[in-house]
C-alpha cells in the first residue's frame, strides 16, 4: 500500500488514507468479499465536513481511516443485499468520516435527558434494574481490578481483568474482594499493582488458566507476530464467513410493510442477540439501522454495563432469559423457530454447552428447510466449524516447544478461542498498548487507547459477516457461518501501519497542550478516556458544537429510563426468573416507563434510494414482556426522517 509522506497533521488528508485502508482492506480480505458487494463499493465516496486535515482522535492508529473503510464495505454489502430485494442499479454510497469517528466512541456520544456517561446523575436514569449497579463497575477500587500493571520483571506489563465480578481476580493476586476504606484512584492502583508485582508475567499467565481469568501479557506488535497464535491470527482477514450446509434452498427476503418514506435492506429480517458490552451489541444495532428486527436476549444472572445499554440496544427489543431454565428455553426455542440471524458474544463454546451452538442450529435449519446465519463475535476469534478444535484444559496452559521468550500460553493457537477477553486485553496482546505508550506519548511503558475502538470496529466487521452469510442464502441457500474478533480487528489496525513519527509528535503536542498528557501505564481505560475527550473538545472543536453535532448527532426515546423503571425491573426478574409469568400488563407497563431523550451517532452510510436508521429508541436490558415476540413492534415516527 503506497502511504502518504506527512510532516505533520495539518499536510495529512484523511480522505485519502481512508481510500488507503480501504484498498488495504479488499486486499487482505481478499475472496471474503463477493463480487456483487465490490461493484458497489467502488463507488463509495468518502466525505468530510471538516477540512479533511486534522486527525480527530489522540493515538498513532489510523482508527478513522479504518473504521470508514469497514463502513464502506458494509454499505456495499448492504447495497448488494438491497439489489436482491428491490432489483440492481447504480447507487450512490456516502461515507461520512465524521460519523465513522464518532461511531468509534458511541457510547461516549449517547446522552440520557442531556446526561452522558460521565455525568454524576446519570445512574439516576440507571438504577432499580437487577445488576444495573454492577460493584465490579460502581466501586473503584474493583473496577481497577481491570486494568494494566507492571510485573516483578521490570519492564514487562500484564493487564489482570476481573470482568464485571472483580473478587476471583483480586484474590488470584492475595487481595480482598472488596476494600471498603480503599476509594482514592492512586492508592488503589498502588495497592494493586504491589500485589501484581509479585508475579512475573509467565506465573500470571498460568494463574489466569488455572482461574479461567481474562488477563494476558502486554506484548509489542513485532513480539505478538512472533507468538504462534499471533502468526495464526496474522494470516486471517478482520471477518470470516463459510458455509455450514448447502443443502437447504435459497431464501427470498420476507415481504415487508414500508417504514419511512424509503425501503430498507434488512427490512423483516429476524435476529437473535446473544451479547453483551459493546462489541456484540454493535453487531445487532447496526443490522436495526438498516432495517432488521433485534431482539436482544440477557440472562438475568450475568452482569453488565448499564449505560452501554442506552447506545447499544437502539432499535432493538430487549428480553430477559435464562437459558438454564426449562420454560424460558422453550421461549427462546420458540423466537429461535423463525430467526435469520444468530448472534453469540461469549466465549466460543458457551452457546453449544447450551444446546446453540452452530453445528446444533444445523438441525433447525433442515427442519425448517431455512438456513440460519450464526455469527461468533470473541476477543480472540472462533474457528470455523470446518476446523476442529481441541478443547484445552481449562487449568493447565498447553505446552510448547517454541524458543519463543513470549510466555507459554502464547504458544499454542488452538488455546486462544477459549480465553476470555475484552477489548483492552486484544489491545494489549496485539500491540496497540505499547503503540499508544511509546509513539504517541513518548512513555517508556505501555497504554491503553482511549474509547471502546476495537470493540465498535468488531462490530462493524460481524455487520459485514452478517449481511454476507445473508447475502450469500438468498443467492444460492445454506446455512452460514461467521466469525469477528476483537484481534481481528486490532491486527488489521496494525497493518495498516501507525501515523509517521513526525504527525504522531505533532498529535501529541496539539492534544497534550488540551490535555492529554502526564498518562501512565496504570491509568485506566476510563481515565485515559476521559482526558482524550476532554483534549478532543479543546484541538477539534467543530466535532462537538452545534454544527458538528447536527452532521452526526439522532435524537430518538429511550423507554425503561428513570423514576418509571420498578415496574419494567420486575417484568424483567419476572421473565428471567420465572419463565412465563407477565406480571404487568402492556399499556400498564408502557405507562409506568418513563420515557427520555436519548441522543446517540447516527449511521455514516448512506445509500442511494434505501433508508439507514432507527426505527424505534432505546430501552434497557430485558425490558420487554415473553409475550410481545416478534409482531406488534412500536415505531417512532420522530425517529424516521
Amino acid at each position: 500500500m503506497a502511504e502518504q509522506q506527512s510532516d505533520g497533521v495539518g499536510n495529512y488528508s484523511l480522505t485519502h488514507g481512508a481510500q488507503e485502508a480501504l484498498d488495504a482492506l479488499l486486499n487482505i480480505a481478499g475472496k471474503q468479499i463477493p463480487a456483487g458487494f465490490t461493484t458497489h463499493i467502488h463507488d463509495v465516496t468518502f466525505t468530510t465536513k471538516g477540512d479533511g486535515h486534522g486527525v480527530y482522535l489522540p493515538c498513532p492508529f489510523k482508527e478513522t481511516e479504518a473504521s470508514s473503510a469497514m463502513k464502506a464495505v458494509e454499505a456495499g454489502a448492504a447495497a448488494a443485499v438491497a439489489d436482491i430485494r428491490y432489483g440492481s442499479k447504480k447507487r450512490k454510497i456516502n461515507v461520512d468520516l465524521e460519523r465513522a469517528t464518532c461511531f468509534l466512541f458511541s457510547a461516549y456520544l449517547s446522552t440520557i435527558d442531556g446526561m452522558d456517561k460521565a455525568h454524576p446523575d446519570v445512574k439516576s436514569k440507571l438504577k432499580g434494574r437487577p445488576l444495573s449497579t454492577t460493584p465490579a463497575q460502581s466501586i473503584l477500587y474493583r473496577r481497577l481490578s481491570a486494568n494494566l500493571y507492571e510485573t516483578r520483571n521490570p519492564g514487562e506489563y500484564f493487564h489482570i481483568h476481573g470482568s464485571l465480578e472483580a473478587t476471583t481476580t483480586l484474590n488470584m493476586i492475595g487481595l480482598e474482594g472488596h476494600r471498603p476504606d480503599m476509594t482514592d484512584y492512586h492508592e488503589c492502583i498502588k495497592l494493586i499493582e504491589s500485589h501484581v508485582k509479585q508475579f512475573s508475567a509467565e506465573e500470571l499467565e498460568k494463574m489466569n488458566a488455572e482461574k479461567r481469568q481474562a488477563g494476558v501479557t502486554c506484548l509489542k506488535w513485532d513480539e505478538f507476530k512472533e507468538t504462534s497464535y499471533g502468526k495464526t491470527a496474522l494470516e486471517k482477514p478482520p471477518w470470516i464467513v463459510e458455509a455450514m450446509e448447502t443443502s437447504t434452498p435459497p431464501v427470498p427476503f420476507p415481504d415487508s410493510k414500508l417504514i419511512g418514506s424509503k425501503p430498507q435492506p434488512l427490512a423483516g429480517i429476524r435476529v437473535l442477540e446473544l451479547c453483551r458490552i459493546v462489541a456484540g451489541p454493535a453487531i445487532g444495532r447496526t443490522l436495526a439501522e438498516y432495517g432488521a428486527d433485534v431482539i436482544k436476549v440477557t440472562s438475568p444472572n450475568l452482569s453488565d454495563v448499564p449505560f452501554f445499554q442506552v447506545d447499544g440496544n437502539l432499535g432493538k427489543h430487549t428480553l430477559s432469559l435464562d437459558l438454564h431454565h426449562a420454560p424460558d428455553r422453550e421461549t427462546f426455542s420458540t423466537l429461535l423457530s423463525t430467526t435469520d440471524i444468530l448472534l453469540d458474544g461469549y466465549r466460543p463454546g458457551s452457546l453449544t454447552r447450551l444446546g446453540y451452538g452452530p453445528s446444533q442450529l444445523l438441525s433447525l435449519a433442515q427442519s425448517r428447510n431455512k438456513g440460519i446465519i450464526y455469527i461468533s463475535e470473541s476477543c480472540f476469534g472462533a474457528l470455523p466449524p470446518s476446523q476442529t478444535t481441541p478443547t484445552p484444559t481449562p487449568t493447565s496452559p498447553p505446552s510448547s516447544t517454541s524458543n519463543s521468550t513470549a510466555p507459554i500460553t502464547h504458544q499454542d493457537p488452538l488455546s486462544f478461542p477459549h480465553r476470555p477477553g475484552w477489548q483492552q486485553i486484544a489491545d494489549c496482546i496485539t500491540g496497540l498498548a505499547w503503540a499508544q505508550g511509546t509513539s504517541l506519548l513518548s512513555l517508556s511503558s505501555p497504554l491503553v487507547p482511549p474509547f471502546p475502538m476495537s470493540d465498535y470496529g468488531t462490530g462493524c466487521a460481524g455487520t459485514i459477516a452478517a449481511l454476507t452469510g445473508l447475502y450469500h442464502r438468498a443467492r444460492i441457500g445454506g446455512s452460514w457461518f461467521g466469525a469477528v474478533s476483537l484481534v481481528g480487528y486490532d491486527v488489521f489496525l496494525m497493518k495498516l501501519g501507525l501515523y509517521s513519527p513526525a504527525m504522531c509528535a505533532a498529535i501529541k503536542e496539539e492534544f497534550g497542550a488540551a490535555g492529554f498528557e502526564g498518562l501512565r501505564h496504570w491509568d485506566s481505560v476510563d481515565e485515559v478516556g476521559r482526558r482524550a475527550l476532554k483534549a478532543m473538545r479543546g484541538v477539534r472543536p467543530g466535532l462537538f458544537d452545534e454544527e458538528g453535532r447536527r452532521n452526526w448527532c439522532g435524537v430518538g426515546l429511550g423507554r425503561g429510563f428513570g423514576g418509571g423503571g420498578g415496574a419494567v425491573a420486575g417484568a424483567g426478574a419476572g421473565a428471567g426468573g420465572g419463565g412465563g409469568g407477565h406480571s404487568k400488563g402492556e399499556s400498564e407497563r408502557r405507562e409506568e416507563a418513563t420515557l427520555a431523550e436519548v441522543r446517540y451517532v447516527k449511521s455514516a452510510v448512506e445509500i442511494e434510494g434505501l433508508r439507514n436508521g432507527f426505527s424505534r429508541g432505546t430501552r434497557p436490558n430485558g425490558f420487554d414482556e415473553l409475550g410481545d415476540g416478534w409482531e406488534g413492534w412500536e415505531v417512532d415516527e420522530e425517529m424516521l426522517s
